[in-house]
């Protein structure tokens, strides 16, 4: 074939496969395109290193892993042969015509990707009990989004808010540094037991959420169930929360965060979990809810009935401990009563 037609043939093949990138750009913006600019959400691979982790899944890769796959392209690529050295005008035209809408994607990547890096540079310095310093997350942002550091830290906050139960709070130091602090008050600040860890808050706050919205009482085979779906399972060592069982029927329920008792003339015996006095002396069923519709993506009213529980709640909290309950065996009340100083 004369090298005339096959310069033809491929500046159409060529055209052709900038018109399907475009197309496959424009369908990734879609019609609220103008919405993900003003609230980029990080990337599938950020997704699975940072909100897998506390509950919706079990497999977790290194850190160093993801920082580095988030940044890598594909090096030692061979480089253009004398055909393509030799392209047409119209090659060139069909490049430059379809760049800027790829140009736009990619700048997109770029800033979802460094708000994954600040939130595995934040989650690796927790882990480690480091100091989590400005001047670092400054250095992985780089001075092109130096702009734009507070919005991707708001970003990065929100997400261990809604997924750790954790909040990120600025430092009153010199050195401009932030920690991060558990929204209950489990001992190690969110990590159960002494050491290098992540935080177990996450996983309590979704199950106190189960427990209540299940009629404030769950069966342990109900709510096993319903940890399966976030794949969390009994007796499987989790990434995060190590044996889950342990911790649930364990650690939580030893600091009164969980109460697990026998079902009354179960035979053979069989357990159901409900709050310990601990969750609610530091949350609240309303504070639950929200935390559930933020993981959810969704709104407390989206559960009706059990929002309307919450605020009755919330309202009856304003009142004191002995009209609440008129049991004396109460462990919530008597907690709530020696918290307040009352006999």
């Amino acid at each position: 074939m004369p090298r005339g037609q096959k310069s033809k043939l491929r500046a159409r093949k060529k055209r052709q496969q900038a018109r399907d990138e475009k197309q496959s750009c424009g369908n990734a913006e879609g019609p609220a395109a103008s919405e993900e600019e003003a609230t980029p959400s990080p990337s599938p691979q950020g997704e699975a290193s940072v909100q897998s982790l506390p509950v919706a899944g079990a497999q977790s890769t290194s850190l160093e892993h993801q920082r580095t796959s988030a940044h890598t392209s594909p090096a030692g690529a061979p480089g253009p042969g004398p055909d393509e050295a030799s392209s047409t005008h119209d090659e060139d035209m069909a490049e430059s015509s379809e760049a800027p809408a790829c140009t736009k994607c990619s700048e997109m990547d770029v800033f979802n990707n460094k708000i994954v890096n600040l939130e595995l540079y934040i989650l690796y310095k927790y882990k480690m009990k480091q100091t989590i310093l400005k001047g670092d997350m400054l250095r992985i942002v780089g001075p092109s989004y130096r702009y734009q550091f507070a919005e991707m830290l708001k970003k990065a906050s929100e997400r261990f808010e809604n997924v750790f139960a954790l909040v990120l709070n600025e430092a009153d130091t010199p050195s401009h540094s932030y920690v991060l602090v558990s929204k209950l008050k489990l001992p190690n600040n969110g990590r159960v037991r002494p050491g290098r860890g992540l935080p177990k808050t996450g996983l309590l706050m979704n199950i106190l959420a189960v427990i209540f919205m299940n009629g404030n009482c769950i069966s342990e085979e109900e709510l096993w169930r319903k940890l399966n779906v976030m794949h969390v399972y009994a007796g499987r060592k989790h990434s995060v929360f190590g044996e889950p069982r342990k911790l649930i029927t364990k650690d939580l329920v030893r600091l009164k965060y969980l109460e697990y008792r026998q079902v009354p003339g179960s035979d053979p015996p069989r357990f159901e979990f409900l709050w310990g006095p601990q969750a609610h002396l530091e949350t609240t069923k309303k504070k639950v809810l929200e935390f559930w519709a933020k993981f959810n993506d969704t709104v407390p009213s989206a559960y009706p009935h059990c929002y309307e529980e919450a605020l009755r709640d919330e309202e009856d909290r304003t009142l004191r401990p002995s009209r609440r309950c008129g049991s004396p065996g109460c462990r919530y009340c008597q907690s709530l009563r020696t918290s307040q100083g009352d006999p």
